[in-house]
């Protein structure tokens, strides 16, 4: 089970951080990560973490997203800088599995980036 948190409203060059706390998930067994979707769009990669540490970004978060992880209390977190307008989006953890078994989605939580 994956239950993000930290959404919300924000003004443009805010920060907010993203949480998304696991249940049954073993971080060697997926590589984790963080995606976004807006009404009508496709759900896109923001972030990505693997087990070993390798990180992977959007080219539009790059330098301002920040993936990162608790193993202790297997939280997953999204340190958000410098939000644009265009970063609104409901936001999505996910747990994608490296060999086999199930990709888990959380419920999403909403950022709002406006002045």
């Amino acid at each position: 089970q994956l239950v993000e948190s930290g959404g919300g409203l924000a003004q443009p060059g805010d920060s907010l951080r993203l949480s998304c706390a696991t249940t049954g998930v073993t971080f060697s067994w997926y590589v984790m990560g963080w995606y976004r979707q807006t009404p009508g769009s496709d759900r896109d990669l923001v972030a990505t973490l693997t087990f070993d540490g390798t990180t992977n970004y959007a080219d539009a978060v790059k330098g301002r997203f920040t993936i990162s992880r608790a193993d202790i209390g297997g939280t997953l977190y999204l340190q958000m800088n410098n939000l644009k307008p265009e970063d609104t989006a409901v936001y999505y953890c996910n747990a994608h599995p490296i060999t086999w078994g199930a990709n888990y989605w959380g419920q999403g939580t909403q950022v709002t980036v406006s002045a």
